[in-house]
């Protein structure tokens, strides 16, 4: 066997066969050929060798013990988008190693493999990853900005931000708290026309109101005691670029007006000035209240909610779009190991599909702390399902979720509280403390089976379902969504 060159001691194959004679023949091949090469006897040991050794091709079969060669492959794209895999198969299997290039492959070979063959596809592989290190594409302005996830949910939304972001027209920006809100307003700025312009936030939930109107629209000299200077506001600070307004829910109804007036004309006035200041600023707001339930109330004016939603941009909970926790949670591990002075953490695959299995009512934000708390205080470099659980297991005994998050995470694999048609626990679980769960878990799982109910009553009319449980349409898709009853 000729020694490999350094060039070539960095590339490896990973061979995945559940026959152990068959791919030891075939990493010998490969080893002769220059080619480092790695064996693994089906598609758990793969991605588990992946995690602790990243590959530069997967040579996979196409019947697998443990699931199949493409479920292999489409787990390969999601966590390791633009990794090669090359199916092996039978001949007379061709139509289905076909169907496996349709589907992402980046080639296949038949059995018995040719060693020239082998090694041609192979290097040809190899060739594009190192011209695709060499030049990689531009990250997109929502991975710029860490929006990250390739669920067909997220594909929407990246959609919508990069058709909005090329135009002026005012965005509000809808989730629960925890999903990105922020990520994609930035995105939306990144990839609009005033990039280069200032990006100015304000955070509406975080001043009184007396604050907010000078922070918002600035002040002159002598306005209030304290005033020394004029002082520019932030819709002034962002002339030319974006104000994002974070929480807009929570401003009070004459901040509302006035913010219609900037809205409507660009235009404010300093706070104690009279002179008028026009300002050219494209607007996005974001919030997570019930704004049409709020305008209902009358604490949100109709006419502001009009202006404000021209585009709007609705962000999935995290769990209406588990797949994407794979991603998340690679992602987190970079960057969270790098800042822990752990470069090389992972989370083994079965961990990550614990992770999928939880409710995350934080959303992406509660994962990313989870994450950290594991990186922090794990043992080796591989998290381990079992800390997994045990982490989660202490997050339910000892949470501190407050007391409006209605749903706490639950260990994979523990079933919801049994509910009896009027909601309340049933007989069984009454007498056993370990199924009794935080109020505020029971409470939303009485809410769900509510919505679930008059659902069922209406026959899935939702304006009817809504009439039945009192309350509006908007409030009931809010519900409903909250819920994953969509």
């Amino acid at each position: 066997m000729r020694t490999m060159g350094p060039a070539e001691t960095s590339r490896l194959v990973l061979v995945v066969d559940p026959d152990p004679t068959r791919g030891a023949e075939l990493c010998a091949l490969l080893e002769q050929g220059g080619i480092r090469a790695r064996h693994a006897s089906g598609a758990a040991e793969a991605l588990l060798r992946l995690e602790r050794e990243p590959a530069n091709v997967v040579v996979s079969e196409l019947t697998l013990p443990d699931r199949t060669g493409l479920e292999l492959l489409a787990q390969v794209e999601r966590s390791w988008p633009g990794l090669p895999v090359v199916m092996l198969a039978a001949t007379a299997s061709v139509a289905e190693a076909v169907a496996a290039v349709k589907a992402g492959a980046s080639d296949f070979l038949l059995r018995p493999v040719d060693r020239s063959e082998l090694l041609f596809v192979i290097n040809k592989a190899l060739t594009i990853v190192e011209k695709r290190a060499e030049h990689p594409p531009p990250p997109s302005s929502h991975e710029r900005a860490g929006i990250l996830g390739d669920s067909p949910t997220m594909q929407q939304v990246y959609a919508t931000l990069e058709r909005a972001a090329q135009g002026t027209a005012t965005v509000l920006v809808r989730g629960e708290s925890g999903t990105g809100k922020e990520l994609a307003a930035r995105a939306l700025h990144d990839a609009s026309p005033r990039a280069a312009e200032p990006f100015v936030k304000i955070d509406c939930a975080s001043l009184p109101e007396n604050l907010l109107e000078s922070e918002l629209f600035g002040y002159e000299r002598g306005a209030f005691t304290g005033a020394v200077t004029r002082k520019p506001g932030r819709a002034e600070l962002a002339d030319k670029g974006t104000l994002f307004l974070d929480e807009i829910g929570e401003l009070t109804l004459p901040l509302q007006a006035k913010l219609l007036r900037l809205l409507q004309d660009r235009q404010i006035e300093r706070l104690g000035g009279t002179t008028t200041i026009k300002v050219d600023v494209r607007v996005v707001a974001a919030t997570h209240r019930d704004l049409e339930s709020m305008v209902e109330r009358q604490l949100f004016r109709l006419d502001l909610f009009y202006r404000l939603n021209v585009v709007p941009l609705w962000l999935p909970p995290l769990r209406a779009r588990r797949e994407d926790v794979d991603i998340l949670v690679r992602h987190f591990c970079r960057l969270l190991g790098a800042a822990n002075g752990k470069p090389d953490v992972s989370v083994e695959p079965s961990a990550i599909k614990v992770l999928r299995g939880q409710r995350w009512p934080g959303n992406v934000r509660q994962l990313q702390n989870f994450i950290e708390r594991l990186v922090v205080l794990s043992r080796g470099p591989l998290i381990t399902e079992e800390e997994v659980r045990a982490e989660l297991s202490q997050q339910v005994r000892f949470s501190t979720q407050p007391g409006s998050s209605l749903h706490l995470p639950l260990i994979a694999g523990t079933p919801p509280p049994d509910l009896t048609s009027a909601g309340t626990l049933s007989g069984d679980q009454t007498n056993a403390t370990t199924a009794i769960l935080p109020l505020d878990v029971q409470l939303r799982e009485t809410e769900k089976h509510a919505l679930e109910r008059a659902l069922k009553f209406a026959k899935q009319n939702r304006s009817l379902a809504a009439r039945l449980l009192g309350v509006s349409r908007s409030t009931l898709y809010a519900k409903l969504e909250e819920h994953g009853l969509l």
